[in-house]
């Protein structure tokens, strides 16, 4: 058996956009927030920043394998450009988790309010 993990995507890779060809097959385990707040940018692509705390940010959990995690690094250049951190997720249902979540180092673009990419003009999230 494969050894899979968590990961919690809030841009491009959530379902419906367009990077989420990376991970369509590996299985959502649903939406959900972040539970400690962080802040959301959208500029060229969305950009989450760990230092600062203004909303929690919302997302989906996919479980991935392996392989499928690599092809992830790679797209978000980790760890040259995000670096990817374990943090606590609490799904819609109330259950809560641990993910890996792709974190920028600094703010770019204009901040998110909501704390959820679907609500970006062009996003593409379903």
């Amino acid at each position: 058996m494969a050894c899979e993990e968590n990961v919690f995507v809030y841009g491009t890779l959530r379902r419906g956009a367009s990077n989420h060809e990376l991970i369509r097959r590996s299985p959502c385990s649903g939406l959900g927030r972040t539970v400690e707040p962080y802040a959301l940018y959208v500029g060229r692509y969305p950009y989450a920043v760990r230092r600062e705390r203004t909303i929690r940010i919302r997302g989906e959990v996919y479980r991935v394998d392996v392989e499928t995690m690599a092809r992830l690094d790679e797209l978000e250049q980790h760890p040259e450009v995000y670096r990817r951190e374990r943090v606590d997720i609490e799904l819609d249902g109330g259950e809560i988790l641990q993910a890996w979540l792709y974190f920028y180092p600094a703010p770019e673009g204009e901040p998110l309010p909501s704390g959820d990419y679907a609500d970006w003009p062009g996003a593409g999230v379903i």
